[in-house]
């Protein structure tokens, strides 16, 4: 009896200690499922993090306040066409996260896009749709006749005049060019303009802007202020002909960096001016012995636009002006040109036109009585 009863008791205690055995199995039997699908998640996860690419895409050419557009307006344009991707932009850095091929093919698109926004000074919407499309052609403004650059928010800017359109193949084909003509003529614009062309295609490496700094019988050192403060009235009217070419806070870098340099004429001596295109404005209040320096700085892969208005002379009476001396000296020297623009070019409000033609009315009178005086003595 005791041992049926013990019997009973090992029983028991057998099926306990197997249930035991299959509830241990059936628990590390999950553990060693979840474990093995942990590795397998991590394996996947080092995977996809293997195959995403970090690459930050300097923009070098292009304005960055243009190409990402206000507020931020064409970056979050771009990032709602490549979803995929992780897009930051600050100062001209792109910071992308992606896979490895979409990585590559968005940054072939945004480099087609910095060179339409750089080519145009704006970057729309469209452009960029057309530029992912493909469709390079559409992204190009229609063709103008007589086009300079665009300027400011794609404004095209162009040789407007039969003689503006003269100084535009003069400097194509020409190293140093004079051009002569009134005030409001578009001479020192056109120059400028094509300056900033030059620049852009990569044709030289700087722009040299320079003026006399003394006009209207003013000497800088009876002038208030320190040197930058006395140079600066002349030579705004540069400052101003770039700023509708190029976006501040580029021809601000452009300037810091000497890229762009603005200085008065006598800042100019002892200097090789190489790989650059020099403009002389207002060269009628320069001395013979002024330009004749400002000339001989030319270097090699270098160009020229001497421009001046010889009736508005502001030099005492008894000095020549360098201008009239020079492009007398000079007119038969090959690879040297000059054009002469009138008061047909003038591209202002229509009464500058009507004034320049009395003041020339007004010349004329002063030169037939000049004669006549002479003849008398």
């Amino acid at each position: 009896m005791g041992l049926q009863v013990l019997s009973c008791s090992t029983q028991a205690i057998l099926i306990l200690f197997i249930r035991a055995i299959i509830k241990l199995l059936i628990f590390f039997e999950k553990r060693i499922i979840i474990i093995e699908l942990s590795r397998k998640n991590f394996n996947f996860a080092h995977s996809f993090f293997n195959s995403m690419l970090e690459r930050n895409l300097i923009l070098e050419g292009a304005d960055p306040a243009t190409f990402f557009g206000i507020n931020n307006s064409n970056i979050q344009f771009i990032k709602s066409l490549y979803p995929k991707l992780r897009i930051v932009a600050r100062g001209n850095v792109m910071k992308v996260i992606g896979d490895e091929l979409e990585l590559a093919a968005f940054e072939e698109k945004i480099r087609e896009m910095e060179i339409a926004c750089q080519a145009y000074n704006v970057l729309t919407e469209e452009t960029i749709i057309n530029i992912i499309k493909g469709q390079k052609d559409a992204t190009v403004p229609a063709k103008q006749d007589h086009l300079i650059i665009f300027g400011m928010n794609g404004k095209p800017i162009m040789a407007r005049s039969e003689n503006q359109q003269k100084l535009v193949r003069a400097f194509e084909e020409n190293d140093m060019v004079f051009a002569i003509g009134p005030a409001g003529s578009g001479k020192t614009y056109t120059a400028i303009a094509l300056a900033v062309r030059a620049l852009k295609n990569k044709e030289v490496k700087k722009i040299i802007l320079s003026r006399p700094a003394v006009e209207a019988g003013e000497k800088l050192g009876f002038l208030p202020g320190d040197m930058k403060e006395k140079i600066d009235p002349y030579l705004q009217p540069l400052y101003d002909a770039l700023e509708d070419m190029i976006p501040l806070a580029k021809l601000k870098e452009y300037i810091e960096n000497k890229v762009i340099q603005i200085a008065p004429l006598a800042f100019m001596r002892g200097r090789t001016l190489s790989d650059a295109v020099i403009i002389l404005d207002e060269a009628q209040n320069t001395s013979t012995q002024q330009i004749k320096m400002f000339l001989t700085r030319l270097g090699m892969n270098a160009k020229m636009i001497i421009t001046g208005d010889v009736t508005q002379i502001d030099l005492p009476p008894a000095q020549q002006s360098g201008l009239i001396h020079a492009i007398r000296l000079l007119k038969n020297v090959q690879g040297i040109t000059q054009i002469e623009l009138g008061k047909e070019d003038i591209v202002r409000h229509k009464l500058v036109q009507r004034i320049v033609e009395e003041y020339e009315k007004q010349n004329e009178k002063n030169e037939k009585m000049k004669e006549i005086n002479e003849g008398k003595h």
